[in-house]
C-alpha cells in the first residue's frame, strides 16, 4: 500500500444525499468570484455560491488560472496576472 500523505477535509460537503446539480450559470459564477475577490464572502460562502452556479469542480494552475467546470462540459477560466518574484 502506498501512502500519499496527509488528507484533510476542512468543511462538510455542500451537497448532502441525492440531488440535481444546478445548471451552469457563468454570470452567477463570475458574480461569486468578484464578491469573494472583494473580500465580501467567506470561503464557505464562495463554495456555496459556486455550487449554486453549477460548478462541480475546479482545477487550479498555481501560476496563472483556475478552471471552473460544470457537469455537462461547461467551463469558465479565470486568468490571473503573472506575478514576478
Amino acid at each position: 500500500m502506498t501512502t500519499l500523505g496527509a488528507v484533510i477535509q476542512q468543511v462538510a460537503p455542500l451537497p448532502q444525499g441525492a440531488l440535481d446539480v444546478p445548471a451552469f450559470d457563468r454570470k452567477a459564477l463570475v458574480e461569486a468570484l468578484r464578491t469573494d475577490q472583494a473580500g465580501r464572502s467567506t470561503y464557505s460562502e464562495f463554495l456555496r455560491s459556486a455550487w449554486h452556479a453549477g460548478v462541480v469542480r475546479y482545477d487550479i494552475d498555481l501560476i496563472r488560472s483556475v478552471i471552473y467546470s460544470g457537469c455537462n462540459v461547461e467551463e469558465y477560466i479565470e486568468y490571473y496576472p503573472e506575478v514576478m518574484v
